[in-house]
């Protein structure tokens, strides 16, 4: 694939970090590594975390923006999805997942969805365990160190860095919107990178 097949140009991607991982690698993240540097730190394979970024928008497209739940417990991703879930219409928790909202029906706050996205798989393991056990597919943001148990789509990602997660949810929010049909052009969309990221 080459640079003008990538969803945005290859310097605006290297820009926000979203390919620098940490020290430590988990054995299924290994795939998606480019390298390692000198000082430990891995590099994330930028062709695969386009195509799985692709590959995520087609999977989102599949479902309208109320079957769709967003759970970000990292501070550092509470702009970018907030931003995700005001411009696609889709529901949004920025912080704590609140227990059995997806598994407990006489809560107040229980709601049925069809999809859980999160954005890093350890802070937000228990909403993945959730989706588990009611059967709903889970999508993950991971970095280096994360284990893919109970997920079925991964997306390879610098996942704590505020500009790298402001990039990517800006990305999937354009994709999402001309996939669903949403917007006919990306020129629709009004939201910037800037209103998705944070220095």
């Amino acid at each position: 694939m080459t640079e003008e097949q990538f969803l945005v140009p290859n310097d605006i991607y290297l820009k926000s970090g979203i390919h620098i991982g940490n020290k430590f690698k988990s054995r299924y993240m290994e795939q998606f590594i480019y390298k390692t540097r000198q000082d430990g730190l891995s590099v994330l394979n930028l062709q695969k975390i386009n195509d799985r970024i692709e590959i995520t928008a087609n999977f989102l497209a599949q479902y309208s923006p109320d079957e769709i739940l967003l759970v970000s417990r990292r501070e550092a991703g509470w702009k970018a999805v907030r931003s995700f879930g005001k411009v696609t219409g889709t529901n949004v928790i920025a912080g704590r997942y609140p227990p059995g909202m997806l598994t407990n029906p006489s809560l107040s706050i229980y709601k049925e969805f069809k999809i859980l996205m999160v954005t890093d798989s350890w802070p937000d393991k228990n909403a993945i365990l959730d989706a588990n056990k009611i059967g709903i597919p889970v999508i993950s943001l991971c970095d280096t160190n994360n284990n893919s148990n109970y997920i079925d789509l991964v997306i390879p990602c610098n996942n704590k860095g505020k500009k790298s997660l402001g990039l990517l949810f800006w990305i999937l929010a354009r994709e999402y919107m001309i996939r669903r049909g949403l917007v006919k052009s990306y020129d629709e969309i009004k939201e910037t990178l800037d209103d998705f990221s944070e220095e």
